[in-house]
């Protein structure tokens, strides 16, 4: 894994080296030389840099109203594609070591999508991302994804922030708390995930996983979640494009009372749809999992086979983002069939929907979260 890791890196950078130098003849970009080291911000807040973004098309600047980040005006997003179903993701002047991406699709089909790495390129920080199919065929469809990168820093009381990179090793992580994070291999394709010092008494927070591999389709997932006052403990599967087990590199991020960039904008939520059985509308409990900025009642109803209407009230504030993670321990995996809307202010994600490992859409446990930029 770790050999195929940095062959894939490698070729990553050739790649975007020489689309940098495109753009700079042709367009002025002006972009720095690939592969320039940028230094860690030991002291930053939290988080040091964050970006999100819809990607809607193969190439260019995606959706403008549902992208942002910690860079400055009048900077954006840019996508460009590589090989069928790839696709690289600039996100600009927010170079960064380590950190973490999650990525989920948005499509009316049965299609996951994947992080195969990221690396800083120059000022910018490139996020490589591919979907696939049931079966392992590459396809591009639009997908949501988010890169942050966290640092120690002041942290308000209540509120709780954790990350885990994991490749073989750990190869970076963030915890609120100063605790440290673990991870043990439990069997082929299972880890369980202990972030001391981020507990809780019951179910609270979000959590979400995404699958990054350089070379083969994998998805991952929040296969069971134990709280306890001194930690949180996570199990993690990871399958491959069937559903088979898979040793993999997955990305896991925890959130409570923050948002999943490891931000506090003004409004965001999280929710868990721990009963994909009841039509609804319902309000998940614990009410700590169901979490809203401003107040509102996440609500959450049938919309058909496989397929949740998922409401969050008063938070609709635009630029925003949506991630969904599957939950349970089989092969299943969730996405969203389009981008959520925003209007009235609240957000509608119509739908969250949910398949087999073969692609037929069933019922399936699933977190969802949200967040506005500001």
């Amino acid at each position: 894994m770790a050999g195929n890791v940095h062959r894939f890196r490698g070729l990553c950078r050739r790649l975007v080296r020489l689309r940098d130098a495109i753009a700079t003849l042709v367009l002025g970009a002006g972009l720095a030389v690939v592969g320039a080291a940028v230094p860690a911000q030991a002291a930053a807040a939290v988080p040091n840099h964050w970006g999100f973004a819809y990607v809607n098309v193969p190439t260019g600047i995606p959706d403008p109203s549902h992208q942002a980040g910690s860079w400055p005006a009048p900077f954006k997003v840019s996508v460009s594609a590589g090989a069928p179903g790839q696709e690289f993701v600039r996100f600009p002047r927010i170079a960064s070591p380590g950190g973490v991406v999650h990525v989920t699709a948005v499509a009316d089909i049965a299609v996951w999508c994947q992080a195969q790495g990221w690396f800083p390129s120059g000022p910018d920080e490139i996020a490589v991302v591919r979907c696939f199919r049931p079966g392992g065929a590459p396809v591009f469809v639009p997908f949501s994804v988010t890169f942050t990168q966290s640092s120690t820093g002041p942290f308000p009381a209540g509120r709780a922030y954790g990350y885990v990179h994991f490749s073989g090793g750990i190869v970076s992580q963030f915890n609120s708390s100063g605790a440290p994070i673990t991870v043990t291999p439990a069997g082929t394709g299972t880890w369980v995930v202990h972030m001391a010092g981020l507990g809780s008494a019951g179910l609270s927070g979000n959590v979400q996983v995404t699958a990054v591999d350089p070379v083969n389709p994998a998805k991952c997932k929040v296969a069971a979640w134990k709280p306890s006052p001194p930690e949180q403990v996570f199990l993690v599967r990871c399958f491959d494009k069937l559903a088979s087990p898979l040793s993999t590199g997955w990305s896991l991020s925890y959130q409570r009372g923050r948002a999943i960039t490891g931000t506090q904008p003004k409004a965001f939520g999280y929710t868990f749809d721990n009963q994909p059985l009841l039509p609804g509308p319902y309000a998940p409990v614990p009410p700590a999992v169901n979490f809203n900025s401003l107040a509102g009642i996440n609500t959450i109803r049938a919309a058909g086979t496989g397929l949740r209407l998922v409401i969050f009230p008063r938070a609709g504030v635009l630029p925003n983002t949506v991630l969904v993670t599957a939950f349970g321990p089989s092969a299943d995996f969730c996405n969203m069939l389009t981008v959520w809307g925003t209007a009235g202010g609240q957000v509608l994600v119509r739908d969250v929907a949910c398949y087999t490992a073969t692609g037929v859409r069933q019922p399936q446990a699933s977190l969802i979260t949200y967040t506005s930029a500001f």
